[in-house]
């Protein structure tokens, strides 16, 4: 899933190529990829990109004099793919990964993709984009000027439940899903089942820390990569998540893994559980 640092690349590679350039179709290509119905989509067209802004992982594409905006969450398996020349052939409904097609006046535009079985991704078009009910209920960016240690030690305080969910809650903290809170737990060098509540002065202080250097490491890595790209960017700036077994690039102790129903997460026993394995769940149930 693309997270905060990819999106954010995104939206810097959107505002250099989209800015100034009017939008001449946009074409949905999949039945539930459109959250909204009015206005529609074609009111979109004829109007001129002012402006691309992020809100946690949703894109948002203002136009010019007040106009209607295209806000996008491109879910699990969702990316954009950029044309500097789109296919002069439109795509078929239901015939390829395309769910929607946005196309500019100098011939560019960009697809919104989307793999496998589960359609998750979503478009809204909306005047304002606190009328898409996912942005309305972020938290903070964790990377915004005003978010020092004293403010996420506040949001913390009224929490009661295991870091590794606490850093994904998009109403708690907006950006960090699977993948970052990984790799944010182990620069902490804390466990994933650590509770919120438990956590000293001294540990809120390094978590904070390394919320904030992980996401803002991972965006400079993104910076200036090409869209198609970021992927591939995302997976080699990884220290533990994604890679099970392989040796842990701080203490070379070997990355575990905890599965779930749907995700799974992994860590580094040594750095972050004082080398105790931690019990995989799913394993367990299936031994019972």
């Amino acid at each position: 899933m693309p997270e905060l640092p990819e999106v954010e690349a995104l939206r810097d590679f959107l505002q250099d190529h989209l800015v100034g350039r009017e939008i001449t179709r946009v074409l949905p290509l999949a039945v539930s990829v459109l959250k909204t119905y009015d206005p529609p989509p074609s009111a979109l067209e004829g109007r001129t990109v002012a402006a691309v802004h992020r809100h946690g992982k949703f894109l948002d594409l203002a136009t010019a004099d007040g106009g209607p905006r295209l806000v996008t969450h491109l879910a699990r398996a969702g990316w954009l793919r950029w044309y500097d020349s789109l296919p002069v052939t439109p795509p078929r409904p239901g015939k390829s990964p395309i769910a929607l097609r946005v196309a500019l006046d100098d011939g560019q535009g960009f697809d919104l993709t989307e793999a496998g079985t589960q359609k998750r991704l979503a478009v809204y078009v909306v005047h304002d984009p606190a009328q898409v009910p996912g942005v309305a209920s972020l938290g903070p960016d964790p990377l915004a000027d005003d978010f020092d240690e004293a403010r996420f030690a506040g949001l913390l305080a009224g929490e009661r439940r295991q870091l590794k969910g606490a850093l994904r809650d998009q109403s708690l903290i907006a950006g960090v899903g699977n993948a970052y809170s990984d790799e944010i737990l182990h620069a902490a060098r804390m466990s994933p089942f650590k509770l919120t509540g438990s956590l000293t002065p001294e540990e809120i202080h390094r978590l904070h820390e390394a919320l904030r250097s992980t996401l803002t490491e991972a965006v400079e890595r993104s910076r200036g990569v090409a869209a198609g790209r970021l992927k591939a960017e995302k997976r080699s700036g990884m220290r533990v998540h994604g890679r099970t077994g392989e040796p842990c690039p701080v203490c070379g102790d070997t990355v575990r893994e905890v599965s779930f129903s749907d995700s799974s997460l992994q860590y580094c026993p040594t750095c972050q559980t004082g080398g105790r394995p931690l019990a995989d769940r799913r394993l367990s149930r299936l031994l019972k």
